[in-house]
């Protein structure tokens, strides 16, 4: 959680206290981190805007684990539409200038979307693992009904692990990253469980899920366990890899700020200090940077995604195109839906 929220390892540091690192406030660095936010909310909106259409136009793509799927590409998209403006402005200006109001808000944004992602990133893999490894009980426990459940499950829960910031007073503005942040030296013993709730116990949780699937789909491609009655298609581990790939980039991108902050929180005098400034600003932007990265795996490993992707894009230039093909998409899987029989047969089958 020390992600999109900052690691104020020293307090906020003016700008004139950089140490001979990396200095936030000098011409190269602002022109560096500027043009790493432009393209990062440039594909973010594209990528997941792309995503939730697809979602949306292919009756493939419409089912249980997907509806997570779009949930985290809506937690990558509102930090694009709010929070990175604010700061890329505050690059532009050497200076917050929006007002304290939109400091706050900008923060629990960012808070909600950080937390809202490795949250919806656990459902996931809870999802796959429930529907690889307990595919017999899999329709009922992802019932409609049930994945709604979840659903609003996760962003309560989500709610719930950011509102905190405001009364503990934690969410300040860092100038070295021109960002309003998580300001880690308000409360040791607040980091640190922040760290171990909202980021290393989720990341066991997926951990446990992905390490048990690949655990079966060993056993079934060596025929371990020939008499055991899961079936395994080729597009199912595909889809696995998908999002296996999605948490593997998630954990390398947000992992060095909440080490930083971990480390930070349990020895601020002694370790604050000795925190290259260089080190603390680049792993915040590879923190941001990870918003736009899922959009581009499910592109390059989905195929389903990567066909809604061609056609969605190839419509921009003929909107009527766009309007026919979502018609014919509808009317289609209104003519092909299933029988209750039907879909009772498809006990494990899940198109990512």
């Amino acid at each position: 959680y020390m992600s999109r929220l900052g690691v104020n390892g020293s307090n906020c540091l003016s700008r004139n206290e950089s140490d001979g690192g990396l200095s936030a406030s000098s011409s190269g660095v602002s022109t560096a981190l500027a043009s790493v936010l432009i393209f990062t909310i440039v594909v973010d909106i594209l990528g997941n805007v792309l995503v939730i259409l697809s979602v949306y136009r292919n009756k493939k793509l419409r089912n249980a684990g997907n509806i997570f799927v779009v949930s985290l590409s809506v937690a990558d998209l509102v930090v694009a539409l709010y929070p990175y403006p604010l700061v890329l402005t505050a690059i532009f200006h050497n200076d917050w200038t929006m007002g304290d109001l939109h400091c706050q808000a900008s923060g629990f944004i960012m808070g909600l979307s950080v937390i809202g992602s490795i949250f919806n990133i656990t459902a996931i893999a809870i999802n796959r693992y429930c529907y690889i490894c307990h595919s017999l009980h899999y329709d009922r426990l992802y019932s409609l009904r049930n994945t709604c459940c979840y659903l609003g499950l996760t962003w309560l829960l989500t709610a719930l692990a950011t509102v905190p910031n405001f009364f503990v007073g934690s969410l300040q503005y860092d100038p070295r990253i021109y960002s309003c942040t998580f300001a880690q030296t308000v409360s040791s013993y607040y980091t640190i469980s922040v760290v171990i709730i909202h980021f290393l116990i989720p990341l066991l949780v997926v951990s446990y899920c992905y390490m048990r699937i690949w655990v079966l789909v060993i056993q079934v491609k060596h025929r371990v366990k020939p008499e055991q009655r899961t079936k395994l298609k080729p597009s199912d581990v595909r889809n696995f890899l998908t999002m296996f790939m999605v948490f593997v980039l998630f954990a390398v991108c947000w992992a060095p700020l909440n080490l930083i902050g971990l480390a930070v929180a349990i020895n601020p005098v002694k370790v604050a200090p000795n925190i290259p400034e260089w080190l603390f600003v680049t792993s915040y932007f590879m923190a941001y940077f990870n918003s736009c990265l899922n959009a581009i795996i499910y592109g390059l490993l989905n195929q389903n995604f990567r066909k809604e992707y061609k056609t969605i894009l190839l419509a921009l230039c003929v909107p009527r195109l766009l309007l026919m093909e979502t018609s014919r998409c509808a009317t289609e899987g209104l003519k092909s839906k299933p029988s209750p029989a039907a879909t009772n047969n498809n006990v494990a089958e899940i198109n990512v």
